[in-house]
């Protein structure tokens, strides 16, 4: 692997102490039968979300409850390791791992008085003092799982952020014994006393759950609801910084609303202590989150350069429109080349951090997690803003131009949205949180995605045979990226990323072709009864899943595929409608 980049890394000047990233694991028993000094290994599986501190807290009265949480160290080393517990609610518990963007805010609206610390979440227990769980839920502004304590009403909740931006999974044994995870995998190994595996099922986004907590530690389920769906206003907009927008659907204010909730989305997300850079693949999405997170930093006068990264083949038209993009906007640009080779080497350890064996998230992944292993060992950015959900929210990806009409796209449009976490979503987290990395998803802001799938369904197609076409028409003549990139058509990742002679799919079908036989895909609906895979690429990621996960095969509800087309593959390439910008 050969790296380059443009200058110098400059470190970064300490800002004012504020409050820090929260990109961490969480993991919490109630009612374990097991010891707890025993099931604490358990918590280690996921020490790569929180390298710096590690802290194992039991529950008073309840000694068969705990949490365990990872920390990436920031700031306010006093009071920045979880459990967060105050002195004016003694009786609350919190472990929490996102960041809430309006927390700020909301002290300031409600006025709270009595904060104890500098970290965000703890506007959670306010919130919840006041208002109760729901209410607390739907006025955050930001992404995060929790798990929530009250020993005071033997009460436990469980959420998570709209689109699953940070990962929550559990595991409920019929007699009451409930473990819950960042990540999957720190639950595969819990002991319990049924007499057969229970399953881990991942916490649904936009919903929280509460349980009653009994004398023993065990938990019943009493309550799980939706606090938040894609296409409502969210709550918290009535508090937000960007009051209200013009209302009608003129195209020109509809074209400046998109604007000015795109830059806000931007701008509440830098909130950080550490360095901010920015994933750029030279394509739409990457390219406006860089230019405007590079307009935004000089904007808050940021003491270093942003620094963007791209990944491919040294001629691959990704690294070539990144290198244009990131000389126009003037970042500091890393390039990272790799071989298809070493991308081969990576797929083992992509899909035990993902935890799932679905075809297109772990194509695209491989070069996520080469980008974020270069960023973790040669740079000093911690905090990463990339371009994901755009694709879903715009109706950006090649099939949409076969949409039937343009109802059908729309509702495929928020179909994707809700299964973010299952992908896109999952992708980029696993891909950076694998290296101790934050993530930071502007295009998901809730404002920003309620607003545009508020829109009429006609003005959100593609048109003129171009995808995307309101978000490219929104920054026309704004001169913040190059034309050529602004109206660049979306690549299958394997195209862009790879060298022009041979793409990272043609890669990956010549070496399955040594990797698993005919006879073995053949017997597959015998060998894997759940979601059978039909290609030998399908077949060698299930092999590798199923070694790593044996028995977990319903984590994936569904392989991710183009809708109204016949497809067999998720990938673009194989669409008969798409031509990568070499051949146009």
């Amino acid at each position: 692997m050969k790296f380059t980049e443009d200058g110098p890394a400059l470190p970064p000047e300490e800002p004012p102490l504020v409050e820090s990233p929260r990109m961490c694991g969480i993991w919490a028993l109630f009612g374990s039968d097991e010891c707890l000094s025993v099931q604490c290994t358990s918590a280690m599986k996921i020490a790569h979300r929180g390298p710096d501190a590690f802290r194992f807290e039991n529950i008073n009265g309840f000694t068969n409850c705990c949490f365990g949480f990872h920390r990436l160290a920031i700031v306010d080393q006093l009071y920045g390791m979880q459990p967060i517990r105050i002195k004016k609610f003694p009786y609350l518990w919190l472990v929490y791992n996102g960041e809430i963007y309006n927390h700020h805010t909301l002290k300031e609206q409600f006025e709270f008085t009595d904060y104890q610390t500098k970290v965000d979440g703890e506007i959670l227990l306010h919130l919840y003092e006041r208002f109760g769980i729901q209410k607390m839920a739907s006025l955050l502004d930001g992404v995060f799982a929790f798990v929530l304590l009250d020993t005071a009403n033997r009460k436990v909740f469980l959420g998570r952020d709209t689109y699953g931006v940070r990962p929550l999974f559990k595991l409920l044994t019929d007699d009451g014994f409930l473990a819950v995870c960042s990540e999957a995998k720190g639950l595969t190994d819990i002991t319990h006393s049924m007499s057969s595996p229970p399953k881990i099922t991942p916490f649904l986004p936009g919903h929280f759950e509460v349980f009653d907590l009994k004398p023993t530690g065990k938990v019943g389920s009493i309550q799980m609801d939706r606090f938040h769906c894609c296409t409502q206003e969210p709550n918290h907009a009535a508090y937000d910084t960007v009051e209200r927008l013009p209302s009608g659907f003129v195209p020109e204010t509809v074209k400046s609303n998109i604007r000015s909730l795109f830059e806000n989305a931007v701008r509440k997300r830098l909130m950080a202590h550490r360095r901010i850079g920015c994933l750029l693949s030279g394509g739409l999405d990457s390219s406006l989150v860089a230019a405007t997170l590079v307009k935004l930093a000089k904007e808050e006068k940021l003491k270093y350069p942003i620094q963007t990264f791209a990944i491919g083949a040294e001629d691959s038209p990704d690294i070539l429109a990144a290198r244009k993009v990131a000389s126009y906007i003037g970042s500091e640009h890393h390039e990272v080349n790799f071989t298809p080779e070493e991308g081969l080497k990576a797929v083992e350890e992509v899909i035990f951090h993902l935890e799932t064996y679905d075809i297109t998230t772990i194509r695209a992944s491989v070069g996520m997690y080469l980008v974020s292993k270069y960023i973790r060992e040669k740079t000093d950015s911690v905090v990463i803003f990339s371009g994901e959900g755009s694709d879903e929210l715009t109706q950006g990806y090649i099939y949409f131009h076969k949409a039937p009409t343009p109802k059908a796209a729309a509702e495929d449009s928020v179909r994707l949205l809700k299964e973010l976490y299952l992908f896109d979503v999952l992708r980029a987290d696993r891909t950076t949180s694998a290296h101790g990395l934050e993530l930071r998803v502007p295009f998901l802001d809730h404002r920003f995605t309620a607003y545009y799938l508020s829109l009429p369904e006609e003005m959100r197609q593609p048109k003129d045979g171009v995808e995307k076409h309101l978000l490219r028409d929104s920054f026309k003549g704004l001169n913040l990226i190059p034309d050529e990139i602004l109206w660049r058509r979306k690549e299958a990742f394997s195209d862009g990323m790879m060298s022009v002679k041979k793409s990272w799919y043609n890669s990956l079908q010549d070496q399955m072709e040594s990797e698993v036989n005919d006879f073995q895909l053949e017997k597959s609906p015998k060998t894997f009864p759940f979601l059978p895979p039909r290609t030998k690429e399908a077949y060698f990621y299930r092999q590798v899943f199923e070694k790593l996960y044996p028995g977990q095969a319903e984590w994936l509800s569904h392989y991710w595929m183009p809708r109204w087309i016949n497809a067999t593959d998720p990938s673009a390439r194989t669409l008969s409608i798409y031509k990568p910008d070499k051949d146009q």
